[in-house]
């Protein structure tokens, strides 16, 4: 007897992943959707025992799919994957009918416990490997999405609860930039407000680069208004907020990347770039230390506020052959 899974997830590596990971007791035939449109449309065309969904996706991501599934009375048991592990994520998807919430990347032992159930008593015909098709072979940039969509999620939850609130993460971006290109990505997130900005350097077996934080003065006053700072004129708090904020993602943020490529990164202390400025003198800053690097974009915005942080992690190009050395565990061998 087959068990008919449904893998939702829009990293073609994580696909893998748990398609591979699938205990062989339950004989899984297995279908991929790439997002929650996808998902659904499976689920509506076909019959499905048990689904694995991801959260952060374009089109619709897992909170949506969760959400259509139950408005369409589609009742098929989901164990929600992901890398967005914040407290308040976990109740929202539980709440929505999930199953069970599981961190990325999951475990064969959770993967054997949560599909015990589905454990059929029949003797099962000898197991064959998963096939992958092409679309799911995975180069570089893949690689690199996955593993800052899992760090990602490590520095929301610290954010999450740092202000026990519930923090939004949309897709991260990975790109080569030539330093025009990088100061045309500040203009573009500062979005014409003026600007503040931390930058924190790291490094770690031969790797390094910087960490660029950005705050707009809005976001600021918001920030203020939820943190419990003195207000006597003891301390500076739009500099304590900065750095306090910075410290939190920064730090969250590269412990993940670390876990999962086997380095510990030493950091700098923290140095402030710029407050109140307008995000041309803030790129201009940036412009004379960095020709092209590999940027990754995150931004994250605060649930029921105008608060916005953009994190940038800014690496060297000749830390990139270091880096696909320590992620090759992930890498497919390419022709």
């Amino acid at each position: 007897m087959t068990t008919r899974v449904l893998i939702t997830d829009d990293s073609a590596l994580a696909r893998k992943q748990l398609a591979r990971s699938l205990p062989e007791f339950v004989n899984a035939e297995i279908t991929f959707a790439e997002n929650g449109k996808v998902a659904i449309e499976q689920l509506q065309s076909s019959s499905f025992d048990v689904m694995f969904l991801d959260l952060t996706m374009p089109e619709m991501d897992g909170y949506e799919t969760l959400e259509v599934m139950r408005s369409n009375s589609i009742n098929v048991p989901v164990f929600v994957v992901s890398g967005d592990i914040q407290p308040k994520a976990q109740d929202r998807v539980i709440s929505l009918g999930a199953k069970a919430f599981v961190k990325k990347p999951v475990s064969q032992e959770k993967l054997v416990e949560l599909l015990e159930p589905f454990k059929s008593s029949e003797p099962s015909a000898p197991h064959k490997p998963t096939e992958l098709s092409e679309d799911m072979k995975v180069g570089r940039r893949e690689i690199y999405m996955e593993v800052v969509n899992l760090a990602m999620g490590q520095a929301a939850d610290s954010l999450a609860r740092y202000f026990d609130v519930f923090v939004h993460m949309p897709l991260p971006q990975v790109n080569v930039l030539e330093v025009s290109e990088l100061t045309m990505t500040i203009k573009h997130l500062a979005n014409n407000d003026s600007m503040n900005g931390i930058c924190q350097g790291f490094s770690g077996e031969g790797l390094a680069g910087e960490a660029l934080m950005l705050i707009s003065d809005s976001s600021m006053k918001d920030l203020l208004d939820i943190l419990d700072y003195p207000d006597d004129g003891s301390v500076n708090n739009n500099l304590e907020v900065l750095v306090d904020v910075g410290n939190v993602l920064i730090s969250a943020f590269l412990r993940g990347v670390g876990e999962q490529a086997g380095l510990v990164f030493a950091q700098s202390y923290p140095v402030i770039i710029g407050q109140h400025q307008s995000v041309e003198k803030l790129a201009e800053t940036m412009r004379s230390k960095w020709k092209r690097t590999v940027t990754i974009e995150v931004s994250y915005a605060i649930d029921g506020t105008n608060i916005k942080c953009d994190l940038l992690l800014l690496l060297v190009d000749e830390s990139l052959p270091l880096l696909d050395a320590k992620l090759a565990y992930l890498m497919d061998d390419e022709e």
